[in-house]
């Protein structure tokens, strides 16, 4: 049923916030403490505020109502900003990444190591490359549990 309730999202309302101006970064359908929660999570340039939140909420709530992605199963809706933190999942978040410094965690050890901080210079569809002391690696991307930047305050 997740799989269905995302992939109706994806095609049908995710345009209707690209139409806004808005990246969806995810659309995430999972049973939370209170009920199940379908969650987009929104990103633009200058960076998301609760007001983009309403706006979208209101704009693609009617058409939730209509399209009925989960077959009448209630379902809070939520929209959100991805975090400073979050993920380098997309393309564009790999592009905005470029030349700083990322944490790359491995589903499985190499040398005795899971974990792996550098800075992003290359990506493509199959793997990620960190630079680190002057020291180049690649990843393949199967092998990666989650990226994340860097965050420094």
């Amino acid at each position: 049923m997740a799989g269905k309730v995302k992939s109706i999202c994806e095609e049908k309302v995710s345009p209707v916030i690209e139409e806004l101006g808005y990246e969806v970064v995810e659309v995430e359908y999972a049973k939370k403490t209170d009920g199940m929660n379908l969650t987009f999570y929104i990103d633009k340039e200058e960076g998301i505020q609760v007001e983009d939140c309403e706006k979208v909420s209101k704009a693609i709530d009617g058409l939730l109502e209509e399209l009925n992605p989960t077959d009448d199963q209630p379902y809070i809706l939520n929209v959100s900003s991805p975090g400073i933190d979050r993920p380098l999942k997309t393309e564009r978040d790999f592009k905005r990444n470029m030349d700083k410094e990322i944490e790359i965690t491995l589903f499985s050890k190499i040398d005795g190591k899971k974990r792996f901080v550098g800075n992003l210079k290359g990506f493509d569809a199959q793997s990620v490359t960190i630079e680190n002391n002057g020291k180049q690696t690649t990843f393949d991307k199967s092998k990666i549990a989650h990226i994340v930047p860097v965050l420094k305050f």
